[in-house]
C-alpha cells in the first residue's frame, strides 16, 4: 500500500472546496493540532477540542476578529462590532442587541416572512428550473433582516450585493479587510439618520433609543456611528450565513430523495432536519480565533500570539462525538450544535436562522415536492468565513 503524502489543509486552495471532509478527516486522525506554515495559523478540527477553546475567550479572544484574514492583517477593529470583541465591552454590546432578537419578535415575523416565500415561490410553480439561490438564498435573509431594521424593500438589494461583495474572495485569494467595509455599511447611513427622525416599531428604531450602562458606566443611547456598526455586522452575518443553509438545505435533500419525502409527507421532520444540515454542511466552516497565552493541545504548545482556526465543519464530522457522522440523517438525535458557536459569541441570530429554514423548507417542499440539481452548472462560493452555492440550478419533477 503506497504511504500518503504529509497532511495539509489549505483554506485558500479551492482544491479542498467542493470536498473538505477527507482533509478534515485526516486532520482529527493525524493532526489534531495542525500548522500551516504558509499562512502561520494553527487548527483544532476534534469536537472535544472545538469544545473546549469557543467558549475560552480569555486565551482565544476575538478582539482582533473571528476571521483568519482580519487577524493576521493587524488592523484595529472600531468598537461595537460585538461579534469581535470580549467580554466585559462585549457583553454590554450584546445585552442591547439581544432585546430586539427575542423570541417575541422573531415570532412576529415568521408570518411576513411565509408571505415573502409565497410571492416569490409562486410565480415558479410550473417552471421546468429554476435557481434556489437567485429565487430564494440571496433574496431571503435580506428581506428578514431588512423586515427587523424597517428597511424599505426598494433598499435592500443594494445593501445585500455591498455585504455580498465585501465577503467575496478569488479562488487562492484572500479576503482585503483594509477598506473596512465589513464595519460600516455606507449605505445604511442615510437610512439610520432619517430613521433617527422617523421612529417606527422596528429594530432600528430600538437600537437608536434604548438606554443602556456602557463599559465606563455611562448610561446612554448609541451614537449614529455606533448604531451603523451594529446594523453593518448584523445585516453582514444574518444575510450570508442563513442564504447558504437554504442552499445547502436543497443540494443535500436532492442527493437524499427518501428523506425529503418523509419531510414531505411529514413537515414536522423539518426542524431535525435543519439541525443535521447545520451539522452536515455548515455554512459557517471554521471560526478564528487570536491567541492570547501560550496553551497546550495534544502535546505542542500553540504560543501566544498565535491565530487558531476551529474548523466546525470537521468537528462536526467527529466519529467519536456522532456515530456514522459522514452520513446525512434527519432522524439523528443531537445534543450539542457547533454551527452557532459555543459561549458567549453564541450566535444571536440562531433563532431567526432556523425560522427562515424551516419556513423556507416548508414553502419549497409544499410547491415542489421533488427536484434533481444540474450538477454540471453548479458554483460553489467560499471564503475562510462562509461556503456554500453560488448558484443552484433545479430541475424540477
Amino acid at each position: 500500500m503506497p504511504e500518503q503524502d504529509p497532511v495539509y489543509w489549505d483554506p485558500y486552495d479551492p482544491r479542498f472546496w467542493n470536498d473538505p471532509y477527507p482533509a478534515y478527516r485526516r486532520l482529527r486522525d493525524e493532526a489534531p493540532l495542525y500548522y500551516n506554515e504558509k499562512y502561520d495559523f494553527y487548527a483544532v478540527t476534534r469536537f472535544a477540542d472545538v469544545e473546549r477553546g469557543l467558549p475560552d475567550w480569555q486565551t482565544f479572544s476575538s478582539a482582533r476578529g473571528g476571521i483568519l484574514e482580519l487577524i493576521k492583517s493587524g488592523i484595529e477593529i472600531p468598537p461595537g462590532t460585538l461579534i469581535f470583541e470580549d467580554p466585559t465591552v462585549h457583553d454590554v454590546h450584546r445585552r442591547l442587541l439581544a432585546r430586539v432578537f427575542t423570541p417575541r419578535r422573531i415570532a412576529e415575523l415568521e408570518p411576513r416572512v411565509r408571505d415573502f416565500c409565497a410571492r416569490t415561490l409562486d410565480p415558479l410553480v410550473g417552471e421546468r428550473e429554476f435557481d434556489l439561490v437567485k429565487a430564494v438564498c440571496v433574496q431571503m435573509p435580506m428581506r428578514v433582516i431588512g423586515m427587523l431594521l424597517g428597511i424599505p424593500e426598494a433598499d435592500q438589494e443594494a445593501i445585500r450585493d455591498s455585504a455580498d461583495a465585501a465577503l467575496r474572495t478569488e479562488p487562492g485569494e484572500q479576503m482585503d479587510h483594509q477598506d473596512g467595509s465589513h464595519f460600516s455599511n455606507e449605505l445604511f447611513r442615510d437610512y439610520i439618520e432619517w430613521r433617527a427622525k422617523n421612529p417606527s416599531d422596528d429594530l432600528m428604531t430600538v437600537l437608536l433609543n434604548t438606554e443602556f450602562e456602557d463599559e465606563d458606566g455611562t448610561t446612554r443611547t448609541l451614537t449614529h456611528d455606533e448604531a451603523l456598526t451594529y446594523t453593518t455586522v448584523v445585516a453582514g452575518a444574518g444575510n450570508e450565513t442563513t442564504g447558504r443553509l437554504i442552499g445547502w438545505l436543497g443540494s443535500v435533500l436532492a442527493q437524499h430523495p427518501d428523506q425529503r419525502r418523509a419531510l414531505v409527507d411529514d413537515p414536522s421532520l423539518i426542524p431535525g432536519a435543519i439541525e443535521e444540515v447545520l451539522r452536515y454542511e455548515p455554512p459557517g466552516p471554521s471560526i478564528a480565533r487570536y491567541v492570547t497565552r501560550d496553551v497546550e493541545f495534544h502535546g505542542r504548545t500553540v504560543p501566544a500570539g498565535s491565530a487558531m482556526l476551529f474548523i466546525v465543519a470537521a468537528a462536526n464530522r467527529d466519529e467519536n462525538r456522532y456515530p456514522d457522522p459522514d452520513r446525512f440523517d434527519i432522524h439523528r438525535k443531537m445534543s450539542q450544535q457547533l454551527t452557532f458557536g459555543l459561549g458567549p459569541h453564541y450566535c444571536l441570530g440562531a433563532a431567526l436562522a432556523r425560522l427562515e429554514g424551516r419556513v423556507a423548507m416548508e414553502e419549497i417542499l409544499k410547491r415542489f415536492p421533488r427536484w434533481e440539481v444540474d450538477w454540471d452548472r453548479t458554483k460553489l462560493a467560499q471564503t475562510t468565513t462562509v461556503r456554500g452555492w453560488e448558484t443552484l440550478p433545479l430541475t424540477i419533477g
